[in-house]
């Protein structure tokens, strides 16, 4: 099991979107990202190496000092790595445990939440469909719309449905979701609430 995994950054905040919006969850965003979406927003993420590696015995100690009891788990792409001793050591103090991915790696970690996001730059694996408790799907283009209900008819029937506007095109695309969202049932629209809050 991987002993060390490279961190970009460690905080305490609101989860902004999907199924936890609204709740205190402490993140840990990992360095490393092939994925190369255009509108990413953590573009500082992409590489690996410009990110110093921590054991995993210090981000314990990190996680044990912060009374929340959600960690997300986010990058970059988190599922590149080896995620299982990570996530023993958070259970070990009783945190409920995210991920946010693509869904373009086998996941290697057992966690409570996964937010499938996936993206046009490359395809994710069915492994993805299967986890995914949430589908969020970040809509850049009016054409993502058709692509949101493909990916939609391959995860189970429980899996959350998520509409998220991407940041930038927010105010363009957003009489369109709003009416979208009235004419298929089952889906919701995900705001990146911790935007508007100017928090991280």
């Amino acid at each position: 099991m991987t002993d060390e995994l490279p961190i970009m950054e460690e905080f305490l905040t609101i989860q902004g979107e999907g199924r936890y919006t609204g709740t205190p969850a402490y993140f840990i965003r990992l360095g490393g990202c092939n994925v190369g979406c255009v509108w990413c927003d953590v573009k500082e993420s992409w590489d690996a190496k410009a990110h110093p590696k921590c054991r995993i015995s210090e981000i314990i100690k990190r996680v044990s000092q912060v009374d929340s009891d959600l960690v997300v788990i986010t990058g970059g792409e988190p599922a590149m790595y080896d995620l299982s001793k990570l996530c023993i050591e958070l259970k070990s103090l009783g945190k409920k445990i995210a991920i946010e991915t693509s869904g373009c790696y086998a996941l290697h970690g057992s966690l409570d939440w996964y937010t499938f996001s996936p993206k046009k730059f490359k395809s994710p694996i069915e492994e993805a469909y299967e986890k995914a408790d949430e589908l969020k799907v970040v809509l850049y283009h009016r054409s993502d719309f058709e692509w949101a209900m493909e990916h939609a008819k391959k995860v189970k029937e429980n899996c959350l449905l998520y509409i998220q506007p991407e940041w930038s095109k927010k105010e363009q695309l957003m009489p369109e979701i709003v009416d979208f969202i009235k004419r298929n049932k089952g889906w919701k629209i995900s705001l990146q609430t911790h935007k508007y809050m100017n928090i991280p």
